[in-house]
């Protein structure tokens, strides 16, 4: 009798960007974390244990933190600006805007429990708008690691990057799909697996359930490109381009609206370079319910099967 297949060890990206964090802020003494009263969430325990003196919680005032961030980096600091997703970018988009981007502020925003994380919370601590608010804004590089490693590799990027940018994180536990040592490049896709029937695209929470949906399409019969996009902006258009033209058809996943987010910024590339049948999957345009992030993902159509069933429908569709 065969053992049952154990199930792959799950890993809290903030676990990898807070360790990474605290390296940075031992190398450099310039590096400087900025929260709202959430240490623990954000995971910063462990800096401001070692690093008392370069924590500065500014309390539940977003739009003021911020700006704290912003005179940091004019005064040569190197800010991590750390809070949940929704209210990072919900309630300080104005500061994020005339502040970081329009200023060109060397901050670093990193939105904690992104998406659904807070599902329990209810519609309120849902941060499904973030792409869009951010993604539009100039000056703004916007990146939704994978796992602990893309996350580990984003964090070392964005500071040794000169100019603001957002990334996006989540509290809900994910596989190991990168390679160790991996190196982030803002604006360039992984390909996970290869294919020619079908591509599907992800970020975040749901890469591996695009990973997994494609292993479902193999015993279909269907091969599915599967590409990593953790950068949103700059999107690589080179790779969807090249998706759109040897599979012939796309299916993005995101645990955001399907309105603004990474599917609008891929139909956007298809729509102008190599139009093919697409399917967004998302929350639909609605403000999602309460309930856990697993429960509402699955609601939502984001299950692997239901990927791939929707993955398998699309190709049907193609010319």
């Amino acid at each position: 009798m065969n053992a049952p297949l154990s199930s792959p060890k799950l890993f809290d990206c903030r676990d990898a960007f807070a360790e990474t964090l605290e390296a940075l802020a031992a190398a450099d003494e310039t590096v400087v974390a900025v929260c709202n009263d959430s240490v623990g969430s954000s995971k910063l325990g462990g800096f401001k244990t070692k690093f008392p003196e370069r924590l500065v919680n500014v309390g539940i005032a977003e739009q003021n933190m911020v700006g704290v961030g912003a005179g940091l980096a004019n005064g040569g600091r190197l800010p991590f600006v750390c809070a949940a997703a929704c209210f990072l970018t919900g309630r300080a988009l104005e500061q994020i805007k005339a502040d970081l981007a329009y200023s060109n502020a060397n901050v670093k925003l990193v939105g904690i429990s992104s998406g659904m994380a807070y599902g329990e919370l209810g519609p309120t601590h849902h941060s499904i708008e973030d792409f869009a608010w951010t993604r539009v804004l100039p000056n703004l590089p916007v990146i939704a690691p994978a796992d602990r490693i893309e996350t580990a590799a984003a964090v070392k990027w964005a500071a040794s990057y000169a100019g603001p940018c957002f990334l996006r994180l989540s509290r809900v536990g994910v596989p190991d799909l990168l390679p160790e040592g991996h190196v982030f490049e803002l604006g360039k896709a992984n390909l996970l697996r290869d294919g020619g029937d079908v591509t599907l695209i992800a970020n975040g929470t749901l890469t591996h359930r695009i990973v997994t949906a494609a292993g479902i399409l193999a015993e279909r019969g269907i091969a599915a490109r599967v590409l990593n996009m953790a950068t949103v902006r700059p999107i690589d258009e080179t790779a969807i381009i090249a998706a759109a033209r040897e599979t012939g058809a796309i299916l993005t996943a995101e645990e955001h609206s399907i309105f603004g987010g990474l599917g609008s910024a891929v139909a956007e590339v298809v729509v102008d370079h190599a139009p093919v049948p697409m399917k967004r999957l998302g929350v639909p345009g609605v403000f999602a319910h309460t309930g856990s992030a697993e429960m509402l993902l699955d609601e939502y159509g984001m299950t692997p099967a239901a990927i791939a069933d929707a993955a398998a429908a699309l190709v049907q569709r193609k010319a």
